[in-house]
């Protein structure tokens, strides 16, 4: 498998992104599964700055949209509208007719608004008046989201968040970092600069070599019974769903093509397991959601046992 081109995206990325190792090596691990990734911090930590490079780092068609609450389902998806001079109605495409989609300050618009998404991301398609059009592949998501206790936003529904691969969190900058980043802006504006290293058909091509990635049964055992666990914590109202299962088994097999392996380790399923599950489960009544649900994946993890074995061999 050639993962070069992993790296070329993770160099020319940190051109513009000082620090967030931990975060950028999750957002390729997403890219390279195909699924959406959602980005939630306080304001001015960098979460737009990460999906602007990556969008110009691969040569592909973007797409922005400014989610406000006065966005309507039609600002995203496109309509219908009647063309005089031709007599006949014409569809005119949303923004979400790209390959990579900005989602910006996704949970400012109402959940109506919000839901527009759904389809797009589960199925790459669109239906609008009971017309379906497919998205051309490949086709990412990332959204950025204020914390919920930010005035002004709405809380996304379950079944957008299940939609998303990944959340994540842009990391503190350290006084070293953040003295970096202040030179480096100093006179530039980087993400001006960026150019593409990777056109769209090498990432599509990544991401069916993604699904080759050899999983031995063990791992495939252990995946079940970390996502079961979810299911059963005293803590955990509504554990991991079905859904949630496959994408971690996509994210595990994604992070080891990342680390340039064309095998799934059991270190692979701890890194993404944080990521993957906790926006998927649901705490019972009084507990904070985001902090605590991350604690209560991380407990199920030290609770399953990790099998032991050369995973090299025996793998499907």
């Amino acid at each position: 498998m050639d993962t070069q081109i992993l790296q070329k995206l993770k160099t020319n990325i940190q051109k513009v992104i000082i620090g967030n190792e931990g975060t950028l090596t999750m957002v390729l691990t997403a890219l390279t599964a195909g699924g959406h990734v959602l980005l939630e911090d306080v304001p001015g930590t960098g979460k737009t700055v990460m999906a602007k490079a990556l969008a110009r780092s691969v040569s592909a068609e973007f797409g922005r949209v400014q989610f406000t609450p006065d966005l309507l389902p039609s600002d995203v998806t496109g309509l219908n509208y009647f063309d005089a001079k031709s007599g006949e109605f014409v569809f005119s495409k949303g923004p979400v007719f790209c390959n990579i989609l900005l989602a910006d300050e996704i949970n400012r618009a109402t959940p109506k608004t919000q839901s527009s998404l759904l389809e797009c991301m589960a199925e790459h398609q669109v239906t609008v008046d009971g017309v379906t059009r497919p998205l051309e592949d490949p086709f990412l998501v990332i959204a950025t989201q204020n914390p919920l206790e930010t005035l002004g936003t709405f809380p996304l529904p379950e079944a957008q968040m299940d939609r998303f691969l990944m959340q994540l969190s842009m990391e503190e900058l350290s006084h070293q970092k953040e003295t970096e980043l202040v030179q480096r802006f100093i006179r530039e504006e980087p993400l001006q600069e960026l150019a593409p290293v990777c056109e769209k058909e090498a990432l599509a091509a990544l991401q069916r070599q993604c699904r080759e990635v050899s999983v031995h049964p063990l791992l495939m055992d252990y995946l079940v019974a970390v996502v079961q666990a979810t299911r059963k914590h005293e803590r955990i109202e509504n554990g991991v769903s079905p859904r949630g299962t496959l994408a971690y088994l996509r994210a595990s097999q994604a992070y080891a093509m990342v680390q340039g392996r064309e095998y799934v380790v059991p270190e692979d399923m701890k890194a993404v397991a944080v990521p993957v599950l906790a926006h998927r489960i649901s705490l019972r009544s009084g507990m904070a959601e985001s902090r605590a649900a991350k604690q209560a994946v991380q407990e199920v993890l030290d609770q399953v046992p990790v099998p032991t074995e050369d995973w090299t061999r025996n793998s499907l």
